[in-house]
């Protein structure tokens, strides 16, 4: 597969990658006709998707199957009204209809919208109205489904309404009952050109109401540098992303480029995340490869990964937030696995990473992909310097595979983000004499204090390495004297839980100050239960803020 796509397959140096890596953009590009159904008409019997949860069911799809399945659902879909251009939102948790509806909309021409089964009845109103959806196809359970219910008279342009079950309520159309009577599927004569739009995200700033992230067709081949050069799948591979499908990281673990690639795409399907249970996915399944957030992997390391076999496990990447070294470092000696960073925006594909022919460096994001032209600028403009903080900026003087197209309908906010050849992510990070690229903190994240510059990640890394800390976010706090101070709110583990108070606090303070620059010890320490997080793990620190704001 990866052969229709590349005029090179394999590489061996960074520099082999950045001068020979160039995608061939066929015309009126696909993922349902290009990738899915060319699987299915090469090797039909070839896995692709590996699905169970955590009631103990197991399903099996092969590509002849998943090509039968979406025709099916875009035939479904059609009867109900929906074509080239129409905004169809999928609320479908881990279940493993989303992989039939999303493939299904593609091959109609139509934009999906992944959401979350967390929306209220005010998140799907705002979003039916700010997007134009026309159906939203959901998982049927009450909350959900009420939710929606509560919605819809506020929200005039949705016409159809889906369930997948198990609960078919009143007023939603019974998704696998139309799949079973539709009518033979007829590819639509213009299904879509290369820059129509395919996929949107509601992705929420610090301020103001979620944006509206759209990307064309071309996006799924951005993610090819994701599957095959960053996950480093093959044919043989059994591939687990720790993600809802709710969030954008979705798509890069569990659709795009795995399947690309020709890997198998595993997902367990459960309601709450428990290291343990996760462990024993990769033991019994012999998974080979997984990508999992920084969280995710500081609660594995707290388990006792002794008692599993985890000898298939081969690669393992991390992406959503910055990696501690001290995780990294805790998960080598345990697994001798090296966890692989990424970064990357819903707005973008992988744009910095430790690709299989780099050394990692543990903290490090890794090197620029080259799919992007990646720099660092200054707050007035310029080249930021080796060794100095900057923006990361993508340089886009002709427009990327991969990077979204706008935020819909906000002419404003995309200029914000993305005039004169720039596209600015909004987030600090400094370069080293070799190239990699360190992660400082969002932008509106950095703490100025009596005038030094502390980014929040350096904080957290070091009160990572403290035994009681399990868990930690660094943020600002006002102060008349030094403009800021330095605030960490952090979970403690088991074993500290008792000794919470103030001369743990003293304890921590002074390692900070031994670990990393004294100035930017935490000079307030809270400790809490649980942080702040959005659905894809990353932590609210804003959020937190907020708190503090108020107090």
């Amino acid at each position: 597969m990866l052969e229709r796509f590349l005029e090179q397959t394999t590489f061996e140096s960074q520099e082999d990658f950045k001068k020979n890596f160039k995608i061939k953009v066929p015309e009126n590009f696909n993922y349902g006709y290009d990738v899915v159904d060319v699987w299915a008409e090469k090797e039909p019997q070839k896995k692709a998707l590996c699905w169970t949860n955590d009631q103990g069911d197991h399903r099996d799809f092969t590509f002849a199957e998943i090509k039968e399945y979406t025709d099916k659902t875009a035939s479904y879909f059609q009867s109900l009204g929906i074509g080239r251009g129409d905004m169809v939102m999928l609320i479908l948790k881990r279940r493993y209809e989303f992989w039939y509806s999303i493939i299904a909309l593609h091959k109609l021409g139509a934009v999906v919208i992944p959401a979350t089964h967390l929306l209220t009845k005010k998140d799907i109103v705002y979003r039916a109205n700010a997007a134009g959806i026309k159906m939203i196809v959901t998982a049927g359970e009450e909350v959900i489904l009420n939710h929606i219910k509560d919605a819809m008279p506020e929200s005039p342009t949705v016409k159809s309404l889906v369930s997948v079950g198990p609960v078919i309520s009143e007023g939603f159309d019974d998704f696998h009952k139309g799949i079973e009577h539709a009518a033979p599927f007829v590819r639509p004569e213009n299904v879509n050109t290369n820059e129509d739009t395919s996929l949107m995200y509601f992705t929420s700033g610090t301020s103001g109401e979620p944006k509206m992230v759209i990307h064309d067709f071309l996006y799924p081949l951005g993610h090819i540098t994701t599957g095959s050069f960053w996950h480093n799948l093959n044919e043989d591979s059994l591939h687990l992303t720790i993600a809802d499908t709710g969030w954008g990281k979705a798509v890069w673990g569990k659709l795009y480029g795995q399947w690309i690639a020709g890997a198998t795409v595993f997902v367990y399907d459960h309601e709450k995340f428990t290291p343990a249970d996760m462990l024993r996915m990769i033991q019994d399944y012999r998974i080979t490869s997984l990508c999992a957030p920084p969280t995710i992997f500081r609660f594995l390391i707290r388990e006792d990964v002794t008692k599993y076999d985890l000898s298939s496990l081969k690669y393992c990447t991390i992406a959503g937030e910055a990696l501690n070294p001290a995780v990294f470092d805790a998960f080598y000696k345990l697994t001798g696995i090296k966890l692989m960073e990424g970064f990357g925006q819903t707005e973008t594909t992988l744009t910095i990473c430790t690709f299989p022919w780099t050394t990692p460096k543990p903290g490090s994001m890794g090197l620029p992909n080259p799919q992007y032209n990646v720099d660092l600028l200054r707050p007035d403009g310029t080249k930021a310097e080796d060794g100095e903080q900057g923006q990361i900026v993508i340089r886009i003087d002709k427009k990327p595979i991969g990077l979204f197209k706008e935020y819909y309908r906000d002419p404003e906010r995309t200029y914000e983000a993305m005039h004169d050849g720039i596209y600015y992510t909004g987030d600090v990070a400094w370069r080293d004499e070799d190239g990699y690229f360190w992660f400082v903190g969002r932008a509106d994240d950095v703490i100025k204090s009596s005038g030094y510059r502390i980014g929040p990640f350096e904080v957290e890394s070091a009160l990572m390495t403290h035994s009681a800390v399990v868990e930690c976010a660094v943020t600002g706090v006002p102060d008349e004297v030094r403009g800021q101070i330095v605030k960490a709110t952090i979970i403690l583990s088991k074993e500290y839980k008792d000794k919470a108070g103030d001369e743990l606090v003293k304890e921590i303070q002074d390692h900070v100050k031994q670990v990393t620059a004294p100035y930017k010890y935490p000079r307030i320490i809270e400790f809490v239960d649980e942080l702040p997080k959005t659905i894809s793990g990353k932590i609210r620190r804003v959020e937190i803020r907020s708190q503090d704001d108020k107090k």
